[in-house]
């Protein structure tokens, strides 16, 4: 049986979401969803540092981590460069120690 995960969203993740085009939102949405049933082999993720992780939907990456059953998005943004910055994996350590 496939796991079921709660998907939990920063603010702020959901601010950049609110900023894309339609169609980028759907597509986004629907990969969500898919980790959401726990189908996590029809998105394309990557794993950063530790228990931090990235979903890749284009050229937006979506930074998360996933805790028991919940999946937390703590960070989003358009990827410019070959490499995630530090600091976005640095905040997300940070977050998934204190929660």
């Amino acid at each position: 049986m496939v796991k079921q995960y709660k998907l939990l969203f920063l603010a702020s993740v959901k601010d950049f979401i609110a900023k894309l085009s339609i169609t980028n939102q759907a597509k986004v949405a629907a990969a969500i969803s898919m980790m959401g049933t726990g189908e996590f082999g029809f998105v394309y993720t990557k794993k950063l540092k530790g228990p931090v992780n990235e979903l890749i939907i284009k050229s937006y990456r979506f930074v998360y981590y996933i805790k028991r059953d919940e999946i937390y998005f703590v960070n989003a943004f358009i990827k410019k460069s070959a490499k995630t910055p530090k600091r976005v994996i640095e905040h997300a350590e940070k977050l998934f120690k204190n929660f």
